[in-house]
């Protein structure tokens, strides 16, 4: 595999939403997302076909465990090996995987041990796959552009959630389960080739976190192997078939840097790089008190609200909408501006909001006010989100990258959804009413965090 670099100090002189190897990427990232939403209707009509509601149920949720005990080790990868090395085997993997089992569907009635083979492997491979592509982005554009690309991913996953299950659902309908998980298997495939178009560059000195936002010390940065090559010396340029004024300076991405340090130690030196930090360890804690507030209203909590109000299937579908129409929206403003100033308070302001908004959620009269409710909910929670996940990027260094994106996500996608049961037995006890305020304040606290730590309250995108 051959990558062109882009010198260190050059820029790419677009915005991203006009760079075509940005374009390229978000292709790319967009198709596996499809890719994954269809994975997902196909996985789970088959289990439903093949076992008992609750056999079903554990192999939806069998996935959850090696992402969740594997994440960390997923972003040492990341950074040891260059995120694009590892999103392109990730998606390798996972397309044989879906293609394997659909054959399998398609000749024979195996049960369901190849499903929970599946699933372990999809969880299994997510837990390497989702740091990378959390540290992709600084190595396709400007520092200056990362907030953009934030907005654009936002739009990818939004258009993933709208298109992937309708695709899922018309694959089953026309060739069943087979049918749904070759074409997950196909439409991840063709990430892959998008992916090696895509131009890799060597974030440059001036684009990285400014070193008064916090560091690791010494020992980290060499436990990191920035000293023996984390970003260090230029290869030689005859190797990469690349002319000396492209390759000085250069260090080819997708290359492993020669390290002395072993996988536990590159783990510790992340987490105390993040620890140590003055923006990103209030930040993930504002990230994780967000989340826990979030996931439980909006996923069990609103289902249980619906049933409670008699608005049915349809109208929780409604609010669902509502809230993705406003996620939409701030994935898009921040597509079209590039950077929010102030994004730090801006955040925490978004935060502190979208938890009254929440709270709000269960007092509404009826179905159109809780979809115009649901509509700022996701506005506010996709602004927040947005801009957090911007400042990660811009934040960290990102020799760390990979590290600190698999401790968001561990936070995000490994202890948040416990407060779904948490949520499901306090409204059994206490109502729905109580649930959604407790969870509200929950929420609201992340918010304050963002506010009363000076630097993270003063943080600003670059542009």
């Amino acid at each position: 595999m051959t990558s062109t670099l882009i010198a260190p100090g050059a820029t790419i002189g677009k915005p991203a939403h006009r760079d075509p190897n940005v374009l390229r990427w978000l292709a790319a990232y967009t198709s596996s997302m499809v890719g994954d939403s269809v994975y997902y209707i196909a996985l789970s009509w088959a289990a439903v076909q093949q076992g008992s509601p609750a056999q079903a149920g554990a192999v939806m949720a069998v996935s959850a465990v090696p992402r969740a005990l594997l994440m960390l080790g997923g972003g040492v990868i990341a950074d040891r090996f260059g995120p694009r090395r590892v999103v392109i085997g990730s998606d390798l993997v996972r397309c044989a995987a879906g293609l394997s089992v659909a054959a399998l569907l398609f000749l024979t009635s195996p049960g369901l041990w190849p499903l929970a083979l599946l699933a372990v492997v999809f969880g299994t491979v997510d837990a390497v796959f989702m740091p990378a592509v959390g540290a992709l982005p600084a190595r396709v554009t400007t520092r200056d552009q990362l907030a953009r690309v934030q907005g654009m991913r936002g739009l990818a996953i939004r258009f993933a959630s709208v298109v992937g299950g309708p695709l899922g659902g018309l694959a089953v309908a026309f060739g069943g389960a087979a049918a749904a998980f070759g074409l997950a298997g196909l439409l991840i495939a063709v990430s892959v080739p998008l992916l090696i178009s895509v131009r890799m560059r060597e974030p440059a000195v001036d684009d990285k976190a400014e070193a008064g936002g916090g560091s690791a010390d010494a020992g980290d940065a060499s436990d990191a192997g920035e000293g023996a090559g984390g970003r260090g010396a230029a290869p030689d340029a005859a190797a990469l078939g690349a002319p000396d004024s492209e390759a000085r300076g250069a260090t080819a991405p997708d290359k492993a840097p020669a390290r002395t340090t072993t996988p536990l130690g590159d783990l510790q030196a992340g987490l105390r790089y993040i620890r140590a930090h003055r923006v990103l360890a209030p930040l993930m804690l504002a990230i994780a008190l967000g989340d826990l507030g979030f996931v439980g209203p909006l996923n069990v909590g609103l289902t249980l609200l619906a049933d409670e109000r008699g608005w049915g299937a349809s109208g929780m579908g409604w609010v669902l909408s509502g809230f993705g129409v406003g996620a939409g929206a701030a994935a898009l403003l921040l597509t079209v501006r590039g950077r929010l100033p102030h994004a730090g308070r801006v955040a925490g302001w978004a935060i502190l909001a979208g938890s009254v908004a929440i709270g709000a959620l269960a007092f509404v009269p009826g179905v159109l006010a809780a979809v115009g409710v649901a509509l700022l909910v996701g506005l506010l929670a996709g602004l927040s989100g947005a801009l957090c996940g911007a400042l990660l990027q811009t934040q960290a260094d990102p020799a760390y990258l990979g590290r600190v994106t698999a401790v968001s996500s561990l936070v995000s996608l490994g202890f948040a959804p416990l407060s779904m049961p948490l949520s499901a037995a306090a409204i059994g006890a206490w109502g729905t009413g109580p649930v959604f305020v407790g969870s509200a304040a929950v929420c609201g606290l992340g918010g304050v965090v963002a506010l009363c730590v000076r630097d993270l309250w003063r943080a600003e995108l670059p542009g």
